[in-house]
């Protein structure tokens, strides 16, 4: 089976367990934080809907730069409503699977750079990655999420296994 097979499905599955902890974010705490030093809940949820978009950016950039000399940091729209963060997840998960649909095995072997400030700190396949940085990532951000929601009181939902809202399966 062809890596870009692999990661397509893949992306498909994440995506509907995604929606479902979009579709129980709380709406109007976007500046809520457990932690002085935790991310804001907007600033999370927009996160997770945005990250299979990330897909698309290491099939088609060859590298990103958190912090470029002399830019500044792009700063993603609010979202208001968990509609907007369900529409904003349909958009990204889309761009991902144009991405997985036209590259191949092979652009997936070739290598992926992140700076940060004009300096590399990460050089790998792009295959690696898309595992790490996007997948692996998204699921330690939607857990993430899951908790936020749980201490605001918002119903959560089974992902990788039951919930306390949901029972068994």
């Amino acid at each position: 089976m062809k890596m870009t097979d692999l990661f397509s499905a893949e992306l498909e599955r994440e995506a509907v367990l995604t929606r479902g902890a979009l579709e129980r974010v709380p709406e109007g705490r976007n500046d809520w934080k457990p932690h002085e030093k935790s991310m804001p809940l907007g600033s999370l949820a927009n996160l997770v809907a945005s990250m299979p978009s990330w897909i698309a950016m290491v099939i088609n950039q060859d590298e990103l730069d958190l912090d470029p000399p002399g830019g500044a940091r792009p700063k993603p729209p609010e979202w208001r409503t968990r509609r907007d963060l369900v529409e904003a997840l349909a958009g990204h998960v889309a761009k991902g699977r144009e991405a997985l649909a036209n590259t191949t095995d092979d652009h997936l072997m070739t290598h992926w750079k992140l700076l940060v400030g004009g300096r590399v700190v990460s050089d790998q396949p792009r295959h690696l990655v898309i595992r790490e940085a996007v997948f692996n990532h998204l699921a330690h951000h939607r857990g993430q999420l899951t908790v936020y929601m749980r201490l605001n009181n918002a119903s959560v939902p089974a992902i990788y296994g039951p919930s306390a809202d949901e029972g068994q399966f």
